[in-house]
């Protein structure tokens, strides 16, 4: 079983992490890397060329008959990949990290379900978009990964020992520019007596604060790269909501947690902190049900939703995310997920 890795311009952000950290999944699962090695080059002529040259090595070494991993997006050479793998009689995986149709990036939803439609077998999000894509008859294997991973070496364990004191720190942590994530700006007109939030990431516009600095409940501490801000990030409870508004997530950005797995999400839970998630996102069962934190409808009501919580409940989400940080930081829903898709693909070449 085979992938072929390539050059990442950055390695900054959550979708550079998220595919860095697949390759890991594959080479540690014994998959082997038929091109050049992982980089992060950042120059973008550069970087092209190197995948390019990679890609081509790799598609000649490939072997007739195949599994052949695949990750989606990929923004050039995934025509050229499944043209050379479809000619050597290849089964394709793929893991989906986003689909633009959903996302609100393409219009074209057709144009995007046949590009995906070449796979063999699709890794999916969660139960809710494979569903979607079984209403849209992708009559392909479609595996749920339930979860991202967040890969790290070492357990960060800044927020093991803190407890629930009455007043709670919330922790945002993503681009804050624009319309994805302009809600947080009103946290200072809530009714927040019992919370503080604290903001990691790029984007912060110190004038679009509400009050005076003084008086404001936001605290930005910067952005940091993706493996390091694992070890940074403190507080109580993690923040999965996106879209313009408080009293719900709406527009693109909150429409798509209907359908996506946050990568956030994952970052939480490896640092160690229950997650406050909008109650009809896709992700939020998975959250509740393992009870790794809490579902909410409206942010203005956090206040008395954090007012009702005790500590011996805090303690119970906290003691159950400390458990499930070794499953993020290890790969095991990508693998579970890929072990799953390969054996599928096993037994229909049998």
């Amino acid at each position: 079983m085979y992938y072929i890795s390539k050059n990442y311009k950055s390695l900054f952000s959550a979708a550079g992490k998220a595919k860095t950290d697949y390759e890991y999944v594959l080479n540690k699962m014994g998959f082997i890397n038929l091109g050049f090695k992982q980089s992060s080059i950042p120059n973008s002529t550069i970087g092209a060329i190197k995948n390019f040259f990679g890609i081509t090595l790799a598609l000649i070494k490939l072997p007739f008959g195949a599994i052949l991993c695949t990750q989606y997006p990929i923004n050039k050479y995934r025509k050229y990949i499944l043209l050379v793998a479809k000619i050597k009689r290849c089964k394709i995986i793929t893991l989906i990290h986003d689909v633009r149709f959903l996302r609100g990036r393409t219009r074209d939803r057709e144009k995007e379900l046949t590009k995906l439609k070449k796979s063999d077998a699709i890794i999916v999000h969660n139960l809710v978009m494979k569903n979607w894509f079984l209403d849209h008859n992708i009559d392909r294997d479609i595996i749920s990964l339930d979860l991202f991973d967040y890969i790290s070496e070492l357990r960060p364990d800044q927020n093991d020992h803190v407890t629930a004191n009455g007043k709670y720190g919330i922790v945002y942590a993503g681009g804050m520019s624009g319309e994805k994530n302009s809600y947080l700006y009103d946290f200072d007109t809530l009714s927040n007596s019992n919370y503080y939030l604290n903001l990691y990431g790029k984007g912060f516009e110190e004038d679009q604060r509400k009050v005076d600095q003084k008086d404001s409940i936001l605290t930005y501490h910067g952005a940091l790269p993706s493996d390091k801000v694992a070890f940074s990030i403190k507080g109580h409870f993690g923040l999965v909501w996106d879209g313009p508004s408080t009293k719900t997530c709406t527009g693109r950005f909150g429409e798509y947690l209907r359908f996506n797995n946050p990568h956030k999400t994952s970052l939480y839970l490896l640092s160690g902190l229950p997650v406050i998630i909008w109650n009809e996102a896709a992700l939020a069962p998975f959250i509740v049900d393992n009870n790794l934190g809490i579902g909410i409808s409206n942010l203005e009501t956090l206040e008395a939703v954090l007012s009702g919580l005790s500590k011996a409940d805090y303690d119970k989400m906290k003691k159950s995310v400390i458990e499930f940080q070794d499953k993020v930081m290890s790969g095991y829903h990508a693998e579970t997920a890929t072990r799953k898709a390969a054996a599928l693909l096993k037994g229909s070449m049998d």
